[in-house]
């Protein structure tokens, strides 16, 4: 039996080796200790507890996410409202709203004032319809525009969505998500977060699932090389052995876009990116605060309320990395009780800046990112920065696995 050497155990890899395992033989290896790459919990001795690396959120329209979740056994580990709600808190205006898209394709929510954003009229929601007809040389200010509902609505879902400044980001990936999410309707719209942190729900399910399907499991394996024969990739060179390749063999590279570019000579592939700091306070929810609160008005784009912790996401944030952690902590703790309405002293606090969270999400790196097929027969690619149609998110990640799962099947 032909087997198939994923490198990388991040979730484009996690997913690749989950479609595969059992009907072939899979060997998967990852540099670091840990599998997950960036969506993995770790404890952090500050806090003493386990927390996520950075905070993740699911549509129920991510139909590729859902599916793995389901099939290693980690959706009960996701919750959030029977329908689609998103709670809102301006911290500027001092108002609170929620915003609820109605089940079914026909989005009678905008003609109802209490489903929409306050302020607006149901034509202010026509920039989502124009955006699934954007270029892919367009950006996205123009189709957002500048009145309230770019403040209180489109500027936080978008720059969430595609971690770029809507000034710069593309047009053509905002309407990639619109189409999979509120053109389907409010079904398509539910918020689901892991509430008992994402290793439980993408990674360990995940490894147990391989592991009971005899796929073999190498950590600390750094590739170095890979060796090539014509048309093939004919060995992988890892730090502490040689892996020379069967004339069947295959290799799917699950690694980040700068690894990838190492690794494989010519190869198209973003080379900027874009930062996410994400805060963490030892602090459990107050009871009427809701699992996911959007905040506008401040530094603080979204708030999760864990039963043992409070914490916060903040993306395209570049304007943040040189900021003192300690400053950081007391400027985020401030709007949190705002947002949350309780007063408190600082509590235990973890912040973490990832500088090149993402691949930047402008028309031009768009236009870098590759497919999963390679100029070589038995190598393919995946990882959220690979060409999958949609910004860089846990969807992504996972469509690009099991794509390049698919095209070493034989399957597509």
């Amino acid at each position: 039996m032909a087997r198939v050497h994923i490198i990388g155990a991040g979730l484009a890899g996690l997913s690749a080796a989950v479609e595969l395992a059992g009907a072939h033989e899979v060997s998967l290896y990852e540099a670091a200790p840990q599998a997950g790459g960036r969506c993995r919990s770790y404890f952090d001795a500050s806090l003493d507890m386990t927390i996520d690396n950075g905070n993740h959120l699911l549509l129920s329209g991510n139909h590729a996410a859902l599916a793995y979740a389901r099939k290693i056994g980690g959706d009960g580990r996701l919750a959030g409202p029977d329908e689609a709600a998103f709670d809102f808190c301006d911290l500027e205006r001092r108002q609170r709203w929620t915003l609820r898209p109605n089940a079914g394709k026909f989005p009678w929510w905008i003609l109802a004032p209490d489903r929409r954003v306050p302020n607006t009229a149901g034509l202010d929601y026509l920039a989502l319809v124009k955006l699934l007809f954007a270029r892919r040389d367009q950006t996205l200010r123009p189709f957002l525009g500048s009145g309230e509902i770019a403040r209180n609505l489109w500027n936080p879902l978008f720059v969430s969505a595609l971690n770029t400044d809507p000034g710069e980001a593309s047009a053509a990936l905002a309407g990639a998500v619109v189409r999979e999410t509120f053109a389907q309707g409010g079904d398509a719209c539910r918020p689901l977060v892991a509430v008992d942190g994402l290793s439980a729900a993408f990674v360990d399910p995940a490894l147990d699932f391989l592991r009971g399907k005899g796929a073999e499991i190498r950590f600390g394996a750094k590739l170095r090389s890979i060796e090539f024969q014509g048309d093939r990739a004919a060995a992988l060179d890892f730090a502490e052995q040689k892996i020379e390749l069967a004339q069947d063999d295959k290799v799917i590279l699950a690694v980040t876009a700068p690894v990838s570019a190492d690794l494989l000579p010519g190869l198209s592939a973003p080379n900027e990116f874009r930062a996410i700091v994400n805060a963490h306070f030892a602090f459990p929810a107050p009871k009427n605060l809701p699992l996911l609160t959007g905040v506008i008005g401040g530094a603080t784009e979204w708030l999760f309320g864990f039963h043992d912790r409070l914490s916060v996401t903040i993306s395209a944030a570049e304007r943040f990395l040189a900021t003192p952690r300690e400053e950081l902590a007391e400027k985020i703790w401030a709007e949190v009780q705002a947002a949350a309405g309780f007063s408190a002293p600082l509590p235990a606090w973890q912040i973490i800046k990832e500088k090149r969270a993402t691949f930047a999400a402008t028309p031009a790196q768009d236009a870098l990112r590759p497919g999963a097929e390679t100029r070589w027969r038995n190598l393919f690619l995946a990882g959220d920065w690979t060409q999958t149609g949609l910004p860089a998110t846990i969807e992504g990640a996972v469509r690009s696995g099991v794509r390049a799962a698919g095209l070493c099947a034989g399957d597509l």
